[in-house]
């Protein structure tokens, strides 16, 4: 068997996130997100009915939760648990590198 990279087919230039299935069942959903210099668009939050593990690969970002005042900054290592209906938004991400995620949404 071949081993797969996270770090591999990652087109060189993009003007929208790229978001890829890596593993799917019936109970959560792994994938690849892949950012550069994108945002959340002003007063949008994403709502999702499942709860999310996110670890920041390369790159960084800043994650902002409804209710709070300052912006949680991420880094390659650093990961979030969010809990369903936590609302949240991506203040934004790296333009100058590629912001490489890994979410996990379980049911």
């Amino acid at each position: 068997m071949i081993p797969n990279s996270i770090f591999s087919n990652i087109p060189d230039s993009f003007t929208e996130e790229i978001f890829e299935t890596i593993l799917k069942t019936d109970y959560f959903n792994l994938e690849r997100i892949i950012s550069m210099g994108q945002a959340t668009p002003p007063g949008e939050w994403y709502d999702q009915d499942t709860n999310e593990w996110v670890i920041l690969l390369s790159g960084s970002a800043g994650l902002l939760f409804e209710g709070d005042k300052e912006v949680c900054v991420m880094k390659p290592g650093d990961y979030v648990h969010i809990p369903a209906h936590r609302r949240h938004r991506i203040e934004w991400t790296d333009p100058n590198q590629k912001t490489i995620w890994l979410a996990l949404h379980y049911y």
